[in-house]
């Protein structure tokens, strides 16, 4: 004959009703983060690297406005072309971390959420400073042309669009929107964590 300890009865009220409803995110790096950063991040520097490595003489004089002093190169220098191959390939290689590191925080520490957050907050810091760094050092060195739109070549209205196209998102996760947050949401999970099974006995 089996015996079973009697567990105490909860009454639900409407407010635990919707607080069931209401529950927080099941992650730290959830769908629309891991497309952002896993996905969308890794596809445009992979891209950015092989145009660059098909065409570097487009890829660096695109990069910002020419003056009416100075031509664009016909001939890319050696120490120039080994710097915007190296440089691009380092923002591929920054992307593939990106992707590598989220899927894996994804898949072996969802049970974990309070570590998840800690690792992604470890990636995603230095890649905000990088994102506002970015940003500024761009229209910094653009000096006097930086207010003139008219002339900024499609490649750099493609840098400074999609370089926000980042930066937005990362801050939005910083900021806890749409993602779990242990300081935020542990107590509330906590709360309603499954009962555990050696409540009861055969």
């Amino acid at each position: 004959m089996l015996r079973y300890t009697t567990l105490p009865k909860f009454q639900l009220t409407n407010k635990d009703l919707q607080s069931k409803s209401n529950m927080p995110p099941q992650s730290a790096i959830p769908d629309f983060y891991y497309f952002c950063f896993g996905a969308y991040e890794p596809f445009l520097t992979i891209v950015g690297f092989l145009g660059a490595l098909a065409d570097p003489l487009s890829a660096h004089n695109s990069q910002a406005p020419w003056s009416a002093d100075a031509l664009p190169y016909q001939v890319l220098p050696t120490a120039t072309l080994v710097t915007i191959l190296q440089l691009a390939h380092v923002c591929a290689l920054l992307g593939c971390v990106n992707l590598f590191v989220l899927s894996a925080v994804r898949k072996h520490l969802s049970n974990n959420l309070a570590l998840q957050e800690n690792i992604v907050f470890s990636l995603m810091t230095p890649l905000l400073i990088g994102d506002i760094f970015h940003m500024w050092l761009t229209f910094w060195a653009l000096k006097d042309q930086r207010s003139n739109f008219q002339s900024w070549s499609p490649m750099l209205w493609t840098t400074v669009i999609l370089g926000f196209s980042l930066m937005i998102p990362r801050i939005c996760w910083h900021l806890g929107i749409g993602r779990y947050v242990d300081s935020r949401d542990g107590s509330f999970r906590e709360a309603y964590a499954p009962v555990n099974k050696e409540s009861f006995k055969s």
